[in-house]
């Protein structure tokens, strides 16, 4: 196909969707070339849900084997080594690295291991200086870490480099309220470090349903995570025997091992000639895209965070094939729908969600019918652990179609990939009350809701 030009396609970030959008696009047929200025996998795979995935099972052994007595185990001594755990997790993410090259390379993708930017219409440069040219350019950089104003903010940590530690902090404050300060705040807490979560607003997680939120406060309070609300940080200060100083708003100063910052994630636009190329960016500088991942510029592209939709890796992965197939492909046009995308967090216990809040629905549909099943987990009645899951689905109440689940308990993610799928295709309250249970499950709940 690529005459003119050296490739019909140039991919700049080697993440879920740019890998995925490449290797698609050379299995149609188009000649490819991708660049990376880090590793090949991307956020998801090398600094993101696939080593904090791993951190959670090995926190969750702490649970485990406090609970397992209960059930008859005895086990002698109980110790944890941070650093195994670290470059185990830390090897397999090598691992991932290279079966996401390999994939590429048997796709007889072009790999640039270096930064790219565009420098014409249709021209990339690359860090090295070297000059290429593409029919069709994706832009596919991703997202990284906000790091907020505040003296001494450099001192701080964000989610990248969680992974790295050399030690495990005593006490660790956490900057933010959504997703990946509840994970973190949930593993290090397991691991026995002094987890503080400050929160410049008055909620944790804002997308997700009250009566979720509210019960993983109370369990993560429980649990002895300490919240502070409605506060900022001032400074952050090193001590000289190690640690830092840390003055926030709304008390005296105080001493931390460590500080993270996990107050979001902002579009990696800068420094790639957007502006040289004409391409449009929104107010988070996030690359503005029509419903088939096009920029204002005809044969620029991007999917992923960096278009700031919806920050999630099955999405981008779904935004990169729907464009591989639309540019490259022979059928018509493919749109990636973007309602209704089931999420999790992995905090302890995981909460998972699809669909409308209850707020949500009361806002577009007035008439709403709400089921709840709170229930404390059969594993945790014989533990003797006093945490209790809750359940919630949320109908129209016209129809009774389903139109948001929400819960918080323990495999929440697992139980709701399957219930995500009768949510999306429109099933009804009676389609979910017609189905046996399974006995005994904690899944029944969601097929004996009155």
């Amino acid at each position: 196909m690529a005459d003119e030009y050296d490739y019909d396609l140039f991919t700049i970030g080697a993440g879920s969707g740019g890998v995925r959008a490449s290797r698609v696009a050379a299995a149609h047929g188009a000649k490819v070339a991708i660049a990376e200025e880090h590793r090949v996998g991307g956020t998801c795979v090398i600094r993101g849900c696939v080593p904090k995935k791993m951190l959670v099972y090995g926190a969750h052994f702490a649970e485990d084997l406090e609970d397992c007595q209960k059930f008859g185990w005895e086990i002698e001594t109980k110790t944890f080594d941070w650093i195994k755990l670290r470059d185990n997790v830390l090897a397999d993410v090598d691992r991932l690295n290279q079966a996401y090259t390999d994939t590429l390379e048997s796709h007889d993708v072009a790999i640039f291991h270096e930064r790219a930017q565009l420098t014409g219409p249709h021209e990339i440069t690359l860090a090295s200086g070297r000059k290429l040219t593409a029919k069709t350019i994706l832009i596919a950089t991703g997202a990284r870490p906000r790091m907020p104003e505040c003296e001494g903010a450099e001192h701080a940590i964000s989610s990248n480099e969680a992974f790295h530690l050399d030690a495990l902090p005593k006490k660790i404050i956490i900057a933010g309220g959504g997703y990946i300060a509840n994970e973190f705040a949930g593993i290090f807490n397991e691991f026995g470090c002094d987890v503080h979560i400050v929160n410049r607003g008055d909620k944790l997680l804002r997308h997700y349903d009250e009566a979720v939120r509210d019960r993983l406060l109370q369990i993560s309070t429980m649990k002895g995570i300490k919240f502070r609300f409605n506060t900022t940080f001032e400074y952050i200060k090193p001590c000289d025997e190690g640690g830092y100083f840390v003055k926030m708003s709304d008390c005296e100063e105080e001493k931390a091992d460590l500080v993270m910052f996990a107050v979001g994630r902002m579009p990696n636009t800068e420094g790639l000639g957007l502006d040289k190329a004409g391409v449009e960016l929104g107010e988070r500088g996030e690359v503005k895209v029509d419903r088939f991942s096009k920029t204002n510029v005809d044969h620029i592209y991007a999917v992923g965070d960096v278009t700031d939709r919806v920050q999630l890796t099955p999405v981008a992965i779904r935004e990169g094939q729907a464009f591989a197939d639309t540019v490259f492909g022979k059928g018509d046009p493919v749109a990636v729908d973007h309602g209704c995308i089931p999420a999790a967090v992995f905090s302890h216990p995981p909460i998972a969600a699809v669909g409308m809040t209850e707020g949500e629905a009361k806002n577009k549909l007035g008439s709403v019918k709400v089921y709840l099943s709170d229930f404390r987990p059969m594993k945790n009645v014989l533990a003797g652990r006093n945490e209790r899951s809750l359940i919630k689905m949320i109908c129209d109440g016209d129809s009774g179609r389903i139109v948001g689940i929400h819960m918080i308990a323990p495999e929440a993610p697992e139980m709701m990939q399957a219930a995500a799928i009768a949510v999306k295709a429109g099933l009804t309250k009676a389609d979910f009350d017609a189905t046996c249970a399974i006995h005994p499950t904690m899944a029944e709940e969601l097929v004996l809701m009155r």
